[in-house]
């Protein structure tokens, strides 16, 4: 029978729609997922319990990371638990699933809990959802066989709040731990040896309570990689873009939302460098997001997308043997169902190690037993054994040194490339970038469509070499080309970013939500005390209470300790604050504490609490919020205990029972902290 018009116009419309849907899923399926992995089919369904059954899995790590330190931690443990015991084992986001029926996980699954604790106390972003699920809804979890390692920093009140109470939550539900509970604790840097040293108890319980047999660790890839045909002109080639779309552009890149999947990329449209010094630098930016719907509230945190310096990068190339290969171009596909792709792919070399590798932060002893099997000579592999196995001639004679993971595999094949390590490995065991958060220093009520930060650069001269903070360096770098400056920059950057995607000084950032906020009502005292860069989110608090001041608002008291070295070397902001002080008047308070001013006394922020403590009394009393914002390995401690001592003098009370008062606070959100 002969087709007419319109059978022809179905055929074409069918016709159309097929090659739009496999077209869809050639150049679109890689797109980023919330965790900032690329999503599989896998992926694809929430039901935790269907995905490790369809797939054949008998051990599933789970990871709540904020700052990708568990994240990673699990990547590893999933490789060690495969390649010595052969378990099936599988990491899990929990951000990616559904836990509503946990309950019906089958008893022979084996459940690893890496997790982190963010801030005070709190889950960190991806572990929220499971952390309620538990609290409100969780009923019995008896076919549950579990342990759990916490990540935390015991400079904080809530000491690893998170990892103890899932390990508790999952007994009182039923569970049966089969290796005992561990914690690291990043405040006094042991992190990496707490986590060997529960690993190792770990391995201990797989052998001798579930009867596990070990074998010798071999490394087995998860992914396979191929050279590519195409070359970095191709544009379906990532050189380093934040995830596909990026490489692509096949939406409006200025609509959100914009978060560790998917950044904006804000133009930095003035800098400014704060420190009046030779040998120490804090720099000003102020980033414009007026183009996109982003949007920030005071108090919240900029999340800053970092890219490796060139020098960091060519010394990376140098230790693997891939200097010459930087521009080629190669593609990965997963040989698990389970395991995503990190980052877009066909993409070069060189992309990989400038925006997708950790490749400038510490090197790990787990790191060096893993990469032994590729060592480029005997003696090298032999060093690189006993120093992974030996951790106090690890600390000796490479922690000591402050080696990156390219200087150190350098300094033991004494200079000899290790060429022999498939790049899979690389992708796979070496840590991937993640955004550097800092307090914003602006407020969002008189700065709507700007962001400022307020960073002190990171940069140390160590041996021959220089350490250098990611981003940090990026922002001087950025502002030294801005500004004209003669300062010369400790290491350079790409500034044109991966096809001139950054140029005109771009930055991939978004924003992370806080809970370091200014009362609801502008009436209320707050008492704000914050060192050194600490003092950025109370910039943008006192900027708050100037905008709420010209909106008719009563304002109430607004007191600030503010400690720094010099007054003439690095006061931040020192021209703004009376500025601030006139438009308050008798409503703010700024009291100066300078360390290093006067050689024969050294000035701290306590000490000018202690000063002001009966004023510090009456304002608690009626009612203020207390912010403490900086260092948390020391003076947050120390303000800490100076509040409590002022309370129970003031208050005549002894100071166990001040210490009490001042958790209270805490709990009842009245002692804040933002403290790293």
């Amino acid at each position: 029978m002969a087709l007419n018009t319109l059978d022809y116009s179905v055929l074409l419309a069918l016709a159309i729609a097929v090659v739009a849907y496999y077209a869809k899923s050639h150049f679109f399926a890689n797109d980023v997922g919330s965790t900032g992995f690329l999503p599989t089919d896998a992926g694809s369904s929430r039901n935790i319990v269907s995905t490790v059954k369809d797939n054949n899995k008998n051990a599933i790590v789970f990871y709540g990371s904020q700052t990708g330190t568990a994240e990673d931690y699990a990547s590893k443990l999933l490789k060690e638990l495969s390649s010595k015991f052969g378990l099936k084992t599988m990491t899990v986001d929990f951000a990616d699933y559904d836990f509503d029926n946990f309950d019906e996980l089958d008893p022979d699954v084996l459940c690893f809990f890496l997790m982190a604790t963010y801030g005070e106390g709190e889950p960190t972003d991806n572990a929220n959802d499971f952390i309620a699920w538990l609290d409100d809804e969780a009923d019995t979890l008896s076919n549950l066989k579990y342990t759990v390692f916490g990540l935390g920093n015991s400079t904080y009140e809530f000491y690893n709040a998170i990892g103890k109470k899932i390990d508790q939550k999952l007994e009182e539900k039923g569970g049966e731990r089969f290796a005992e509970y561990g914690e690291g604790d990043d405040g006094v840097g042991t992190m990496d040896e707490d986590y060997f040293t529960w690993k190792d108890k770990l391995i201990d319980s797989l052998k001798n309570n579930l009867n596990f047999e070990e074998h010798e660790m071999k490394y087995e890839p998860s992914l396979e990689l191929s050279e590519s045909y195409l070359t970095v002109d191709d544009p379906s080639v990532s050189l380093g873009e934040p995830n596909t779309k990026y490489v692509l552009g096949t939406s409006d890149l200025t609509k959100g939302p914009f978060d560790n999947a998917h950044p904006y990329l804000a133009q930095v449209k003035h800098t400014q460098e704060l420190f009046n010094s030779k040998s120490r630098s804090c720099v000003h930016a102020e980033f414009d997001i007026s183009p996109s719907n982003l949007r920030y509230s005071t108090g919240d945190h900029l999340a800053v997308w970092p890219s490796n310096s060139n020098e960091n990068v060519e010394t990376f190339a140098k230790a693997f043997g891939l200097a010459d290969k930087l521009d080629d171009v190669f593609e990965l596909k997963s040989l698990d169902s389970t395991v995503s792709l990190p980052f877009h792919t066909p993409i070069t070399y060189g992309a990989v190690l400038r925006h997708h590798l950790e490749i400038s932060g510490p090197v790990s002893r787990q790191l060096f037993l893993a990469i032994a099997g590729f060592a480029p000579n005997d003696a090298t592999k032999k060093s690189i054994l006993e120093l992974g196995n030996d951790k106090v001639a690890f600390a000796d004679k490479i922690h000591h040194h402050k080696y990156n993971i390219a200087d150190a595999l350098l300094a033991v094949s004494k200079g000899e490339a290790w060429s022999d390590v498939p790049f899979e490995f690389i992708i796979e065991f070496v840590s991937h970038l993640q955004p550097r958060y800092y307090s914003i220093s602006s407020s969002s009520l008189s700065e709507k469509t700007t962001i400022h930060v307020t960073a002190v650069v990171e940069a140390e001269e160590v041996e021959d070499r220089t350490i250098s903070g990611v981003v940090t360096n990026l922002l001087k770098n950025i502002e030294i080309v801005q500004n004209k400056s003669s300062d010369k920059p400790a290491v350079t950057y790409d500034l044109d970013g991966p096809r001139g995607k950054y140029a005109n000084f771009k930055v991939p950032v978004h924003i992370r939500r806080s809970t370091f906020k200014l009362p609801t009502s502008s009436s209320v005292p707050v008492i704000m005390i914050g060192p050194g860069t600490g003092v950025a989110p109370f910039r943008g608090f006192v900027r708050e209470r100037v905008a709420q001041k010209k909106n008719d608002l009563k304002i109430g008291p607004t007191v600030l300790f503010y400690g720094c070295r010099n007054e003439t070397e690095d006061f931040l902001y020192k021209n703004e604050w009376p500025e601030y002080s006139k438009e308050l008047g008798s409503a703010l308070e700024i009291h100066t504490a300078f360390s290093r001013q006067d050689p024969s006394k050294k000035v701290y922020v306590q000490h000018k609490l202690l000063e002001q403590a009966s004023k510090i009394n009456q304002l608690i009393a009626d009612g203020a919020f207390i912010y403490v914002c900086g260092d948390a390995s020391r003076m947050a401690r120390d303000v800490q205990n100076t509040l409590v001592k002022i309370l129970a003098a003031e208050r005549n009370i002894d100071e166990e029972r001040a210490a009490e008062l001042v958790r209270a606070f805490k709990v009842q959100n009245r002692y804040q902290e933002d403290v790293w």
